[in-house]
């Protein structure tokens, strides 16, 4: 291994430690203290249930860890959005689990929560996997509720999320282990099923002292809203429990109980690991965004056997189309070549830039891969589309937008894993969340925006520059160098991944070594959902 190896190793290492740290802190949600306090409850938290109730000795992922992460630190902060997400097995069936974390403002609900629980039921429609609430929420957080409750996208949304749900045939499973007021109440009693923990579960549309304000009524909290009120009374809900495992204990034979799902389909043989070594991405994987580096020996430590075959291999280099198998499962991958090129006619293209025939072929690819019903699979480190003249008056536009049209058109599932560049146009036309994949994880060498840090503090200090001339004044050097590194650093911190994840533009950041762990489970919730509508270009298809 050279010197520059060991270097990338080093480098991509300390940020996968960094990553790792940061989340061991964010699962902790509200702090020790507040831990403490649920646990003299007789409650568990949020993530204790969700380890309980999935199957043991099995995969699962976490969507938007980080979701909040940076964000409302006025208001004390939201860790990973106030609310848990994973995708799991429970009975040997795949599900998604949502649950509130008490520890967290008591589980308001923030922008992002509602943002993330919506998230969650997306992936629950797109694939039509059971989803199980776990409820202990305050409702919505009050200082903030112009930006959680009335909008199309925001909590209100949930229940309409819930209703089509039903309307679909998706089995949703409620526990109500906490608190569960106001609109929230509703969410439990549209699912399918509800369970409620006696003593500590109560739900009802206004508590004690807002119904002692509104109608003058006296009445306690358990006895206006309770189990016994609404396993006895009510019949709002459907099993009274004793404490949270023996909730949890019933939903795991309650979801396994479902019939199996129809299949999509998709192929998938016996899985082998990869021949090359997986670990070797560290010392691929270049230090500096602007290295170049060869991304077919990044896809052969991702691939089962380090085998491929290559669509299209001698034309439109700068991206890489190609069929291979992830976990067992059948895929087309397209991936930005970020190797510095050589055309049959002798010219140079720049890696990690889409020039005309890069699009070209990207397109086709895409096309027979939904013909054939392969997953999509994007491998992402994209500076954006070639310019200049030449590429214009080849038709870079025309190009490219037959390269967005098939994937915003593709029926195929979608997986999307950002390991470097996701820049300008490029992010949309290699499925950035815009255009809806299944899942998309960030490596934490990405870097997600219109353009690099370096370039984007250029352009602005240009025209920061221009607007102090208009003023009549100037800088001189040493002003104009501490302008644009203030410029710079604002920017670069809206580059970093973490600032993606933290407002859910990408689902996760994940080790790069967990990359075929998050294919394969997307892939496998995916196949509960047979495609139902074709492959078409519309007026571009010719």
């Amino acid at each position: 291994m050279d010197i520059n190896f060991n270097k990338n190793e080093d480098h991509n290492k300390l940020l996968v430690s960094s990553l790792k740290h940061k989340l061991s802190r964010i699962y902790k949600g509200g702090g020790e203290k507040r831990i403490e306090k649920l646990h003299s409850e007789g409650k568990l938290t949020a993530r204790e249930r969700i380890d309980y109730l999935l199957d043991t000795d099995t995969h699962s992922i976490e969507i938007g860890a980080l979701a909040g992460d940076g964000m409302y630190e006025e208001h004390g902060g939201c860790p990973s959005g106030g609310v848990v997400v994973k995708i799991g097995y429970v009975s040997g069936k795949q599900v998604i689990v949502v649950a509130n974390d008490a520890t967290v403002k008591a589980g308001a609900w923030f922008p992002i929560t509602g943002k993330k629980n919506l998230r969650a039921q997306e992936i629950a429609m797109e694939n039509k996997l059971p989803i199980i609430y776990l409820v202990d929420s305050a409702g919505v957080y009050l200082p903030m509720q112009d930006e959680i409750f009335p909008d199309k996208e925001h909590f209100g949304r949930i229940f309409r999320n819930n209703a089509q749900m039903s309307s679909m045939g998706i089995t949703q499973i409620a526990a109500v282990m906490g608190s569960c007021v106001a609109g929230g109440a509703y969410l439990p009693i549209m699912s399918d099923e509800a369970l409620i923990v006696d003593k500590t579960g109560s739900i009802f549309l206004a508590g004690s002292y807002l119904v002692k304000a509104a109608i003058g009524e006296s009445i306690d909290n358990e006895t206006l809203g309770g189990a016994t009120t609404h396993c006895e009374i009510s019949g709002v809900t459907d099993y009274k429990m004793k404490d949270d495992k023996e909730a949890l204990d019933t939903i795991k034979k309650i979801v396994g109980k479902i019939g199996d799902p129809e299949v999509a389909g998709y192929n998938r043989i016996k899985p082998a690991a990869p021949t090359e070594n997986q670990a070797d991405i560290y010392g691929i994987l270049p230090k500096s965004r602007t290295d170049q580096y060869d991304t077919k020996e990044i896809i052969k430590r991702l691939v089962d056997g380090s085998e491929y075959e290559e669509y299209k291999e001698g034309y439109g280099k700068t991206i890489i189309t190609c069929y291979a198998r992830i976990d067992g499962w059948a895929v087309g991958i397209v991936a930005n070549n970020r190797k510095l090129v050589k055309t049959k006619q002798g010219e140079m293209q720049f890696g990690g830039v889409i020039y005309s025939d890069a699009a070209d072929k990207a397109t086709r690819f895409i096309a027979n891969c939904n013909q054939k019903k392969i997953p999509l699979v994007f491998l992402q480190d994209v500076t954006g589309f070639m310019v200049g003249s030449k590429s214009e008056h080849g038709g870079i536009i025309k190009d490219g937008a037959k390269m967005v049209n098939a994937v915003a058109n593709s029926v195929v599932p979608k997986f999307t894993i950002v390991m470097g560049n996701s820049y300008g146009a490029g992010n949309y036309a290699m499925c950035g969340k815009a255009y809806d994949p299944r899942l998309i994880a960030a490596w934490p060498s990405a870097e997600l925006a219109v353009m690099s840090g370096n370039s984007a503090a250029k352009v602005l200090m240009q025209i920061e520059k221009a607007s102090l001339k208009k003023k009549g004044e100037v800088l001189d050097q040493a002003k104009e160098e501490e302008l644009f590194a203030k410029i710079k650093s604002k920017y670069d911190a809206q580059v970093s991944p973490y600032y993606a994840a933290a407002r859910l533009w990408t689902d996760a950041i994940i080790d790069p070594l967990d990359t075929r762990k998050w294919i394969s489970m997307g892939i496998e919730a995916a196949n509960q959902a047979p495609i139902e509508k074709r492959f078409n270009m519309g007026v571009l298809q010719v």
